[in-house]
C-alpha cells in the first residue's frame, strides 16, 4: 500500500530511502500487534532449556504462559519487550524489504534481464542475508528482555530497557556478544526470504497484479 502511494502503480523501482521507509513501518506495525503471540512463544522455547539446567519449569503449556503473563502484569504484560521486538521487526524488514526492491531493479536495470525467477532468487539471497545482519543485535536484546525473570508486577529485574540491555551486553560481553546466533538466524531468514519473495511474485502474477 506505501509502495503504491509513493508510485502511480506500485511497480516502479523506489529510492532506498522510500523503500527503507515502507519496509520499517510495515515490520514495526506488524510486529507489535505480532507481540503477544511471540512473547508467548518465547517463553515454552525456553522451557526446554530449564529443565536440561534442573531448574524447575515456569509454564506448561502456550495457554499457561499465556495466562501466567497476564496474571503478574495484566494485559499490558503481553506486550512486555514490545519494544525490542518492533525495533528488531523493523530492522528486519528495512534489511529484507529494502535489499530486495533495490537489488531486484539493480539487477535488472544493469544486466537488461527480464523479471523472472533467477531474477527473485537473486535479490532474495540478498535480502535475507542483509535481513540476518541488521535484525540479529535487535534479536538478542529482544531475547534476553523477554526471557528475564520478573517481579510481582511484572516486571524485569535484570534490564531496565532496550537501551539499558544493549549497554549492559555490550559492556559485559563485548560488540560480539550482540551477534550470537548470527549463523542460525541466517540459516533461518535465508530459506524464508527465498519462499516468501518467490511465493509473493507468482501469487502477484497469478492475480495479474505487476512484479513487485
Amino acid at each position: 500500500m506505501m509502495r503504491k502511494e509513493f508510485t502511480r502503480d506500485g511497480s516502479q523501482a523506489l529510492p532506498v530511502w522510500k523503500s527503507a521507509l515502507c519496509g520499517v513501518t510495515a515490520g514495526a506495525v506488524a510486529q507489535w500487534l505480532a507481540s503477544p503471540a511471540d512473547l508467548v512463544k518465547v517463553q515454552v522455547q525456553m522451557e526446554g532449556r530449564r529443565r536440561l539446567m534442573g531448574e524447575p519449569p515456569r509454564v506448561h503449556s502456550a495457554g499457561h504462559a499465556f495466562r501466567e503473563i497476564v496474571q503478574r502484569g495484566g494485559v499490558r504484560g503481553l506486550w512486555k519487550g514490545s519494544i525490542p521486538n518492533v525495533q528488531r521487526a523493523a530492522l528486519v524488514n528495512l534489511g529484507d524489504l529494502t535489499t530486495y526492491d533495490t537489488i531486484k531493479h539493480l539487477i535488472m536495470d544493469r544486466l537488461q534481464m527480464p523479471d523472472c525467477h533467477t531474477v527473485h532468487v537473486l535479490a532474495s539471497v540478498c535480502a535475507g542475508f542483509v535481513a540476518a545482519i541488521m535484525g540479529t543485535p535487535a534479536d538478542v536484546v529482544k531475547t534476553r528482555i523477554m526471557n528475564q525473570p520478573t517481579d510481582d508486577k511484572g516486571r524485569g529485574v535484570l534490564y531496565r530497557g532496550s537501551v539499558d540491555c544493549l549497554r549492559q551486553t555490550v559492556a559485559k560481553e563485548g560488540f560480539a556478544a550482540l551477534y550470537k546466533g548470527f549463523l542460525p538466524c541466517w540459516i533461518r531468514m535465508a530459506p524464508w526470504s527465498l519462499t516468501f519473495w518467490l511465493s509473493f511474485e507468482q501469487i502477484r502474477k497469478m492475480i495479474g497484479a505487476s512484479g513487485y
